[in-house]
């Protein structure tokens, strides 16, 4: 089993133990304990009281963060045509149809987000064993298979994040950078929050929300408040 690093260890004992943070507070910390020699990226971790084996407790979605990323997202399309012309001059990095999907196969990856016009997914489709797992597959619920390919690059080099409950009921969002201010912070957060709070299955009994924390790339967890969400 790895050892956690001195930096961590150090990073780690300014995080009182068992102590539950308001959201400014645990932001203006994560920010002050980061010890990456880069700009990191913090994110919220949550824990939600989901069954994942039923279909209306699978959540999955994207949200555009006020604040941007901090994160230059290279976006390909797969679109033929006139909307292959739209995401070109829309600022999509990379656009094809046929020849791209065979350039995936052969794979290539260099990516972080991949849109498509409903009538390529049969061709893209062929691509689910290679982009699923990386959480790369276009798809309706993130809004990244689409007729409307400028509103989906515009929104994806803007700051559109994705966010997808694991099986143990966990999602997990960027909500920016350490170098940005602790407001452009706490907004980006507001954002998701208010999206996942009304995602809330009508079949859900009890708490929803059971454990929200935030982190850098490489630093310890500080545990949110949810109480006083």
């Amino acid at each position: 089993m790895a050892k956690n690093s001195k930096k961590y260890i150090e990073a780690s004992k300014q995080v009182e133990a068992n102590k539950v943070y308001k959201v400014a507070e645990a932001v203006a910390l994560v920010k002050k304990i980061d010890f990456a020699n880069f700009d990191a990226t913090i994110e919220v971790a949550y824990n939600l009281n989901l069954d994942t084996k039923q279909a209306d407790q699978q959540l999955r979605g994207a949200v555009v963060l006020p604040n941007g990323t901090g994160k230059d997202q290279k976006v390909i399309v797969f679109a033929k045509g006139d909307k292959a012309k739209e995401a070109k001059a829309a600022g999509a990095d990379v656009v094809g149809d046929d020849d791209l999907v065979q350039r995936i196969s052969d794979g290539w990856l260099d990516f972080d987000i991949a849109i498509a016009t409903p009538d390529m997914m049969a061709q893209v489709g062929r691509l689910g064993r290679v982009l699923g797992p990386k959480g790369l597959m276009p798809n309706p619920k993130t809004g990244t298979v689409t007729m409307d390919v400028t509103k989906a690059v515009s929104e994806s080099k803007a700051g559109k994040v994705t966010y997808r409950t694991d099986k143990a009921g966990n999602v997990h969002v960027p909500i920016g950078k350490v170098s940005f201010t602790e407001d452009a912070l706490v907004g980006n957060f507001s954002t998701i929050h208010e999206i996942i709070a009304k995602a809330r299955p009508a079949s859900v009994r009890g708490q929803y929300i059971k454990h929200v924390s935030f982190a850098s790339t490489f630093g310890p967890s500080v545990t949110i408040d949810v109480a006083s969400l």
